[in-house]
């Protein structure tokens, strides 16, 4: 497993039957969390919650408020800055442990841009831009794709929080029928990342199921690579998906092109001293 440790705006306090207790800079969140099996304190009953989402038993859920706090405000991670919100289904539009792998591409960026490389990347259900903002602040050109206008709004946000007004193109679409233009197009890509959801509908109604369409979108997207691609990276949530998976679609879908394939799940330490899991990576490597 892959963590970091430097976050400071950021920390998971406790866990325990479901459910992790966060530190989100001054607001603390209690929110479900399928990994977490085992039992500890009793989270429900800590004081200094500000909110707590509960599931409701028909489905879905809420946001329970148990102190007053602001409806959104901002984190730091080094030298990135990201808009918080607690929003539908758990989410506060940021996914921390996600940090691992910002810096592994932002250094890969970095030797390129020194050596005198133009890094073009493109990013593929981008979300609120994470990667994106990463990418960019180390001088890369990003192409930011997702379907939910939202959340590509909300990238942009954290792109000027950051202090990037230019650097990165914005695509609301598709993202399969955006690879397909783009290889009609004959457009090249540098670095491509992904954060394909298990199950999600395009705009006009595409369907996507992660175990039907994985391997052949990234086949696909093989074609926009350049000659001598940096790095294709593919992230997933994904219950069940092993990383080995992912490093076996690597390797199979970027054979024609020289590289290093290795996977690994990534994760969160927590103040009880344990590491949280939270998602599988496979990660391509040029040379």
């Amino acid at each position: 497993m892959k963590t970091v440790d430097d976050w400071q705006d950021y920390k998971i306090i406790a866990t325990s039957e479901g459910m992790k207790l966060e530190r989100w800079k001054d607001v603390v969140l209690l929110r479900p969390d399928p990994q977490v099996i085992w039992k500890g304190d009793n989270l429900f009953g800590k004081n200094g919650i500000h909110a707590v989402y509960k599931r409701s038993e028909k489905g879905g859920g809420g946001w329970e408020i148990r102190a007053r706090f602001p409806a959104e405000w901002e984190i730091s991670y080094r030298d990135l800055k990201f808009k918080i919100k607690p929003m539908g289904f758990k989410h506060t539009g940021l996914f921390p442990e996600q940090a691992v792998n910002w810096n592994a591409m932002r250094e890969i960026i970095s030797k390129a841009k020194a050596e005198g490389r133009e890094v073009k990347v493109l990013n593929l259900f981008a979300y609120t831009g994470g990667a994106s903002v990463a990418c960019a602040k180390s001088g890369a050109l990003v192409t930011h794709v997702d379907s939910a206008k939202g959340m590509v709004e909300r990238a942009g946000e954290n792109a000027r929080l950051s202090g990037i007004e230019s650097g990165i193109r914005y695509i609301i679409d598709d993202c399969m029928k955006f690879v397909a233009r783009e290889k009609r197009r004959g457009n090249k890509y540098d670095a491509i990342i992904m954060d394909p959801p298990s199950y999600g509908r395009g705009p006009n109604g595409e369907t996507w199921k992660i175990e039907e369409n994985l391997f052949d979108f990234v086949k696909d997207c093989a074609n926009l690579l350049c000659e001598k691609p940096l790095f294709f990276l593919i992230n997933s949530y994904t219950t069940g998906l092993q990383p080995e998976v992912l490093k076996n679609i690597l390797t199979l879908t970027l054979k024609h092109f020289n590289g290093t394939v290795e996977a690994y799940e990534v994760g969160i330490p927590t103040e009880e001293g344990i590491n949280l899991p939270c998602g599988a990576s496979g990660l391509f490597k040029g040379v």
